[in-house]
C-alpha cells in the first residue's frame, strides 16, 4: 500500500465507496463526487488495465478504448511495478461471476 496517500480525507472516500451496494448506489454516487472527464478517465483506465491483463496489444487498446499509449504505459507500470489492486479487482469480478 502506498502510505504516501494515506489520510483521514482518503480513508473517509474509500469507506464511503465500500457503503455502495448496488450499481445504481454507484452511478448517483460517483456523479455527485466526479465530473464526467474524471469518471470516464477512471473507467478507460480500468478498461486498459483489464485489456492489458489479457495481454492485448497497445494497437488493440487504443482502438477499442481510445486510450492513448501514454496511458496505457502508465497503466502497464502500474500493473508490472504497482500494488497489485488491478489483479485483485480482476480476480474478485471473475470469482462473482463464476459463482
Amino acid at each position: 500500500m502506498n502510505t504516501k496517500l494515506q489520510d483521514k480525507n482518503i480513508d473517509f472516500l474509500f469507506q464511503a465507496i465500500l457503503s455502495l451496494r448496488t450499481t445504481e448506489e454507484c452511478y448517483k454516487f460517483f456523479d455527485d463526487l466526479c465530473t464526467v472527464p474524471e469518471l470516464k478517465a477512471m473507467s478507460q483506465r480500468l478498461a486498459v488495465a483489464k485489456m492489458l491483463s489479457m495481454k492485448q496489444v497497445y494497437s488493440d487498446i487504443v482502438a477499442e478504448t481510445g486510450a492513448s499509449t501514454a496511458t496505457i504505459s502508465r497503466v502497464n507500470r502500474s500493473l508490472n511495478y504497482g500494488s497489485d489492486g488491478y489483479e485483485l479487482v480482476f480476480s474478485r469480478l471473475d470469482d462473482k461471476k463464476q459463482g
